[in-house]
């Protein structure tokens, strides 16, 4: 058991050492690019089908992006192997990211920086009728994606609830829409999932147990190299610039006037748009640290993360101060 955890955790530091070659000989090309034949700089983002993409999408659909001096190309991923494989074919300069992810990152020696906080949510669903509150999942099938923050997210509400990982049968599936499909199909007795996969879920006659808003946790952020900050700095604050721009347009406007924007670029299923409940998204922010404390400890009873690494050690200060 002991070989086999070893060998499991050295594939992953070895696939992440590939991403920190990947980043070094890329790093120089991307950092430098800029709209050809155009004064505004680009930022490419790798993001996931989540409600925490929202603002960064309307800013970019209302212009809010170059009105503030950046063009954002959005690129979303259907689950977080994907978005990292982009980053490590260097084809995005930051992407939205989890507390584990960075442990895991800089674990390797590849040097991430938290920029900000997302406003991103997980949620903890069921179909079966005999669960009813988190201790009922005691010897019940989970279906997350390991190592990241979604088992993070289930073993924070389990602990909660007076019961430990060890209490659950853990299915891994990276995809996030194969995920849903497992459970609505009986395959499972309980999922982690983002929105929109949550109200497509709850359209299925799913119900929530719990969710990373009523646990306390929030290990959503947004990331980049630190080799990008130090090329781009200025153009991840215009970027912000723009999100915030984004938000407060979300309040002063009716969803109705952005939704089939949502449905296109979330993927939230048309029949579902009367469903669609926009969060009250705030300015951007920056992480708070015992977020990323908690993360860590996690990591570290995982042996995901063996380094002596503190919370300052991965919180940027390009756009806010640690």
């Amino acid at each position: 058991m002991r070989n086999t955890t070893f060998s499991k955790r050295f594939s992953m530091l070895l696939f992440v050492v590939l991403v920190i070659s990947a980043i070094t000989v890329g790093c120089g090309t991307t950092n430098n690019t800029s709209t050809e034949g155009s004064e505004t700089p680009s930022l490419s983002l790798g993001l996931l089908p989540s409600i925490d993409a929202i603002p960064f999408i309307i800013a970019h659909n209302q212009g809010f992006d170059k009105k503030h001096g950046v063009n954002l190309n959005i690129q979303t991923f259907k689950s977080a192997k994907d978005r990292d494989v982009a980053f490590q074919a260097n084809k995005v300069d930051g992407l939205s990211a989890d507390l584990i992810a960075i442990s895991i990152y800089n674990e390797a020696g590849l040097d991430v920086k938290i920029t900000s906080t997302t406003f991103g949510e997980f949620d903890l669903l069921t179909g079966n009728d005999a669960i009813q509150e988190i201790k009922d999942l005691k010897g019940k099938t989970v279906i997350l994606s390991k190592n990241t923050s979604t088992q993070y997210t289930v073993a924070t509400i389990l602990k909660q609830a007076g019961l430990t990982e060890a209490d659950v049968k853990v299915t891994e599936v990276p995809q996030i829409p194969t995920r849903l499909e497992l459970l609505k199909n009986n395959k499972a007795d309980a999922a982690i999932l983002p929105e929109p996969f949550v109200t497509m879920g709850k359209a299925a006659g799913l119900r929530v147990l719990s969710s990373t808003v009523q646990a306390g946790v929030n290990p959503f952020v947004l990331a980049f190299p630190q080799s990008v900050i130090d090329a781009k700095g200025e153009a991840i604050q215009d970027m912000y610039a723009a999100y915030d721009e984004a938000v407060s347009y979300m309040k002063s406007h009716d969803q109705s006037e952005y939704v089939d924007l949502i449905i296109k670029e979330v993927g939230y299923p048309d029949t579902l748009k009367n469903d669609i409940k926009v969060p009250d998204y705030l300015p951007a922010n920056q992480v708070d640290i015992k977020e990323v404390e908690a993360a860590f400890a996690w990591a570290r009873e995982k042996g995901l993360l063996t380094k002596n690494i503190a919370p300052e050690d991965v919180i940027s200060d390009v756009q806010f101060k640690k």
